[in-house]
């Protein structure tokens, strides 16, 4: 690569990211122009796509299989049902209404990718803040924030996460056992924020209609589109200790195919509705970002940097941790979250190489002999990767896909929007990740 093209891909990359914050073109559109500009100038070939799609391939697989999944149980009625039940768990108090989310939340992150779950909830707190009165847009955008924090609480919640998961060979499990604490701390520190970041909502009280009959329209349909939800479960949890190992993506795209039989089945809608409906925009946009990432990738410019972080930081992992999570952290604020980590892991890893913590195989897909000393740098890249993107509308999947849902009911959210709400609770959220860290590395030590 020449000098002018890597010159060229570091501008274009920021004028994307800048363009997308500053409101001046629609956020796909950026990125699909960045991605022109690649191709154009021959920064990416034909070469490059095998890369892009083997890093982009699992990540948006678990978005669309979660958009099918969502959009097919729409269709029976089950979120006006649960939105009922919701609006009077709230008892007409806003501040009620927000702790319910967070407790709603928790669980079923626990299971399901996060943008997946802010896909199946979004309707139901539409549905209430209708209902009460109350601008939807707050609710969502802390829907997105905890879920995305939730996304720690296991291996296969955010795909991020996973992404890193992936790389070093850890199983379900060891997830558990090592990080999933950490991510229900960071869950629930966005608990104090809320009085203060939506005090309009958390103050309104109001008195509520008289409870409505809501019948579930067609009962058959929804329990077949529950047992294929139960199937992504079961699978989510125990599909890569089968003989046949399968993993989180794949278990999305099963989901799909099998919501889609549904569908099809009981003809109650047209397959192709479903997939028209389906958010293509979010996974447009994720793919040219992955797409921008390769780009910068081929620069070798993480190479160059692993060195330059072994100059600076010797074998202090602990030290080479916790700026791990503070820059990926801050880089996630105008970073998607999952590319991100994907061209991180490639520093993380060449870094660890020249620290001779590991041999040079390591750089290759597989490796899995991780020393325990090392496994806190994954751990700080996976706080750093999932909660730093929380600061911003682009930082993480399941924000997009939030920010997506509220325009199309009719409420756009600004950049500045988002980040008034998202930059404290990152903040405070990446501080206890810090803390967290610190803790493990004593432990492992």
């Amino acid at each position: 690569m020449t000098d002018f093209q890597i010159y060229l891909t570091i501008g274009v990359f920021a004028a994307v990211i800048l363009a997308i914050a500053f409101d001046l073109i629609d956020m796909m559109v950026a990125a699909l122009l960045g991605v022109s500009v690649m191709f154009a100038f021959g920064v990416l070939d034909g070469n490059d796509l095998m890369p892009i799609v083997h890093t982009a391939s699992g990540p948006l697989a678990l978005l669309f299989g979660g958009m099918v999944v969502a959009r097919v149980l729409d269709k029976t009625g089950v979120f006006e049902w649960l939105g009922e039940y919701t609006l009077h768990a709230t008892g007409g108090s806003g501040k009620r209404l927000l702790l319910i989310i967070v407790a709603l939340l928790l669980p079923l992150n626990a299971f399901l990718p996060n943008a997946t779950v802010v896909i199946l909830v979004a309707p139901i707190i539409i549905r209430v803040c209708q209902v009460l009165e109350v601008d939807f847009v707050g609710p969502l955008i802390i829907t997105a924030i905890v879920s995305n924090a939730a996304g720690m609480l296991t291996l296969v919640s955010d795909p991020a996460t996973f992404l890193v998961g992936r790389a070093i060979g850890l199983s379900f499990v060891d997830y558990l056992r090592m990080v999933s604490l950490g991510g229900l701390l960071a869950a629930l520190v966005v608990v104090p924020f809320l009085p203060r970041l939506l005090p309009q909502v958390w103050s309104m009280r109001t008195t509520l209609p008289p409870r409505s009959q809501v019948a579930i329209k067609h009962p058959a349909f929804l329990a077949l589109a529950l047992f294929v939800v139960l199937i992504m479960v079961v699978l989510f949890i125990v599909g890569e200790s089968l003989p046949i190992h399968i993993v989180p993506p794949q278990v999305a795209i099963i989901g799909a195919s099998l919501a889609l039989l549904v569908a099809y089945g009981v003809r109650v809608e047209p397959v192709g509705a479903v997939i028209r409906d389906v958010d293509w925009k979010t996974l447009v946009f994720l793919g040219a970002i992955f797409t921008l990432v390769q780009a910068f990738i081929k620069t070798d410019l993480l190479q160059g940097l692993s060195i330059q972080f072994h100059g600076w930081f010797g074998s202090e992992f602990t030290l080479v941790a916790l700026v791990t999570l503070a820059s990926i952290g801050t880089i996630g604020f105008v970073i998607a979250n999952i590319p991100l980590v994907a061209a991180a892991l490639v520093m993380i890893k060449g870094y660890l190489v020249a620290a001779q913590a590991v041999p040079e195989i390591a750089l290759a897909p597989g490796f899995a002999d991780w020393p325990g000393v090392t496994l806190p740098v994954f751990v700080a890249m996976m706080f750093g990767g999932t909660l730093g993107g929380n600061a911003t509308l682009i930082g993480a999947s399941a924000n997009i896909v939030a920010v997506g849902i509220c325009a199309s009911n009719g409420r756009r959210v600004s950049f500045m929007q988002f980040l008034r709400i998202g930059l404290p609770i990152t903040v405070a959220q990446l501080s206890v990740g810090a803390l967290y860290v610190l803790g493990l590395t004593a432990i492992l030590d």
